[in-house]
């Protein structure tokens, strides 16, 4: 059984005195249910793959989101997942995390597009962010509150944009999904030396990012 993060693991609830409350999603093992599902697929079960494809589609389109920030690339980024899952699912390990496997091919197929997105356009920009890098869950009543939300929003929506590809999928996976480093580790096909080495980096790029904005614009507290 995996650990949750501890309170204040999460440096993205609370940057630069923005308190915003993510979701802690974390892995964990291979349900019976879907074993036999994917059993059943690698032996060519297309209604089988079809239940796979039902169950997983919602997180690869949210953290293909959070990396790439549009609906588009998210969109070709999770056909082509699938894709390779299709492909590659003969090569899955039972004893292995599907979930954890699933990250992985979604974190290089989103690394390929980003590449050539930056090659034909440029990097990625604050406002491919905007709307879907992080969310805040919707507990605010009344228009000012609406306001500041969505300010918090654009403001570490813009924090993220700046960040290497790398360290921002270092920082998703364990502040956002809520993994281990260890297992972001593996996902990543890196050491946990090196992985929080990329999230103390993006945390500290965040959190600057953050306190500059505030010093110059002020801070926006709820």
């Amino acid at each position: 059984m995996r650990s949750r993060l501890a309170p204040g693991d999460n440096v993205l609830s609370e940057v630069a005195g923005i308190r915003i409350d993510l979701p802690v999603n974390v892995l964990s093992e291979n349900p019976p249910w879907l074993a036999l599902l994917i059993k059943k697929a690698i032996a060519g079960d297309t209604l089988a793959f079809d239940q796979i494809m039902i169950h997983s589609q919602q997180k690869v389109m949210a953290l293909s989101w959070r990396m790439l920030g549009n609906d588009a690339d998210a969109r070709d980024a999770s056909q082509e997942v699938f894709l390779r899952v299709y492909k590659y699912l003969g090569r899955f390990k039972q004893d292995q995390d599907f979930f954890a496997w699933l990250y992985r091919i979604t974190v290089n197929v989103c690394h390929d597009i980003a590449k050539k997105r930056q090659h034909h356009s440029g990097p990625a920009t604050s406002d491919m962010f905007s709307e879907v890098t992080l969310e805040v869950p919707a507990q605010q009543e009344g228009a000012d509150e609406v306001l500041i939300a969505g300010q918090q929003r654009q403001l570490i929506a813009s924090a993220m944009a700046m960040l290497p590809t790398k360290e921002r999928a270092a920082i998703l996976l364990r502040d956002v999904e809520g993994l281990p480093t260890e297992e972001v580790a593996r996902i990543l096909k890196s050491s946990s030396t090196t992985v929080r080495s990329q999230i103390s980096s993006a945390r500290r790029k965040i959190k600057l990012h953050c306190e500059r904005y505030l010093r110059t614009k002020g801070a926006v507290t709820p």
